[in-house]
C-alpha cells in the first residue's frame, strides 16, 4: 500500500467548538457523556463510558461541489491531542461498519473504488482506493449514518 495518513478535524475547529458551544452552522453544540460509541473526531479515539463530547455539524472540507455534505460529528469536550500517524488506520474506523470514498482532484466520487467493509478488515480497501493514480483523498465515513470519521491522504 501507498504510504497514507489519516487526518483528524483540524484542532482549530475543537477550540473553536469549545470556546463558542456552537458547530460550523450556527447549531448549539449538543454536549452528552458517551455511551461508549462516540468517536472523537480530533484524537481518532473512542470515546469511554461517561466522556464528556461534544456533538455538532462539521463543515467538511472536500469533496467540494456536487459530492459535499455537511457532517455530525463527536469531539471530547476537553482538549485532546491531535491524531498523528502514518501509515496507521485508527481504531475509530477499524470499530464499526466503514464506508470507504475514494475521490479525484476535481472532487469527482471514483464510483469503482467504494466500498463499505467492517473496519478491522478496511486495509485492502484503503489499499485500493489510495493506490490508484486518480484517487486525491479518500474519506472513511460510518457505513450505516454516514457520519464522517477521517480523510485520509498518501503520505
Amino acid at each position: 500500500m501507498s504510504h497514507f495518513r489519516c487526518l483528524p478535524i483540524p484542532t482549530e475547529t475543537g477550540k473553536r467548538w469549545r470556546a463558542t458551544g456552537v458547530d460550523d452552522f450556527g447549531n448549539t453544540l449538543v454536549s452528552m457523556a458517551s455511551d461508549g460509541a462516540a468517536p472523537c473526531r480530533h484524537c481518532l479515539r473512542e470515546a469511554k463510558p461517561g466522556d464528556a463530547m461534544l456533538l455538532g455539524s462539521y463543515h467538511m472540507p472536500g469533496p467540494i461541489g456536487i459530492y459535499w455534505t455537511p457532517s455530525p460529528i463527536f469531539v471530547h469536550a476537553e482538549p485532546c491531542a491531535a491524531y498523528d500517524q502514518m501509515d496507521h488506520v485508527p481504531e475509530t474506523v477499524r470499530a464499526r461498519l466503514v464506508s470507504v470514498r475514494a475521490y479525484d482532484a476535481n472532487q469527482m466520487c471514483l464510483y469503482d473504488l467504494g466500498q463499505a467493509v467492517d473496519g478491522i478488515d478496511v486495509d485492502p480497501s484503503l489499499a485500493r482506493a489510495i493506490s490508484d493514480p486518480r484517487t486525491a483523498f479518500v474519506n472513511i465515513h460510518t457505513a450505516k449514518p454516514g457520519c464522517m470519521l477521517c480523510r485520509v491522504q498518501r503520505g
